[in-house]
């Protein structure tokens, strides 16, 4: 039996999403009409919709539709700016991004993913996003600070170079600390030195790609 994708579309946005505090229209829609399935690695498919991390192979996963939901609302990403997106995966978020924002910019470590995702968003006719692949964390940089920045993989503590990244008035969603329990927060950069945070919620994702510190020899 085939499977209705757009029934279960429906469902997610209606019984998992609206009901986790996601009642931003414009995410919701978002998540109506960027289909979620063809973003999915194929043999998971038929689970695009479920309340669970989507392996995508070398550790990594699609975060759950909830907490991608709950990011977008969070960020709130307006038409006139440009958003880094810190591990691209399979092009779903950033699908989503390019939508609300002026252009994106995103960048993976692992090329088959950015190749991946630079075919995806093509065949979805979005042209607003630039992909790059490289390590955020020893020497990838972008060529300017973005207003919007959202990490897709956890981070024990959050790189001040990162913060760095972001525009005065702008954004950063991040998830941080150590399994099993982690805290996503979002960073609102006030002025030059000055953040306010706020706990969004408890997740737990997998690290981004160098992120767990190196041990500092004492001497």
């Amino acid at each position: 039996m085939s499977m209705n994708f757009d029934l279960a579309r429906s469902n997610m946005v209606e019984q998992q999403v609206r009901t986790w505090e996601v009642l931003d229209e414009r995410v919701l829609e978002l998540l109506q009409t960027i289909h979620r399935e063809d973003f999915v690695p194929v043999r998971y498919r038929k689970m695009a919709f479920a309340d669970m991390d989507i392996p995508l192979g070398k550790g990594q996963c699609m975060m759950k539709p909830v907490v991608q939901a709950r990011c977008l609302q969070a960020l709130e990403v307006q038409p006139d700016e440009t958003v880094l997106e810190i591990g691209t995966g399979t092009g779903f978020i950033t699908a989503c991004l390019a939508e609300l924002a002026k252009r994106v910019v995103s960048v993976d470590i692992y090329e088959n993913f950015c190749r991946e995702a630079t075919g995806k968003l093509k065949e979805k006719n979005i042209h607003n996003v630039e992909i790059e692949t490289g390590d955020v964390m020893t020497g990838w940089q972008p060529e300017q600070a973005h207003d919007v920045l959202v990490v897709t993989g956890s981070v024990p503590e959050i790189p001040e170079h990162f913060r760095g990244w972001v525009n005065p008035g702008g954004r950063m969603f991040v998830v941080c600390g150590d399994a099993p329990v982690m805290e996503a927060r979002l960073l609102t950069k006030l002025n030059a030195t000055e953040w306010r945070e706020e706990s969004l919620f408890e997740t737990d994702l997998p690290r981004l790609i160098h992120a767990d510190k190196t041990p500092q020899f004492e001497f």
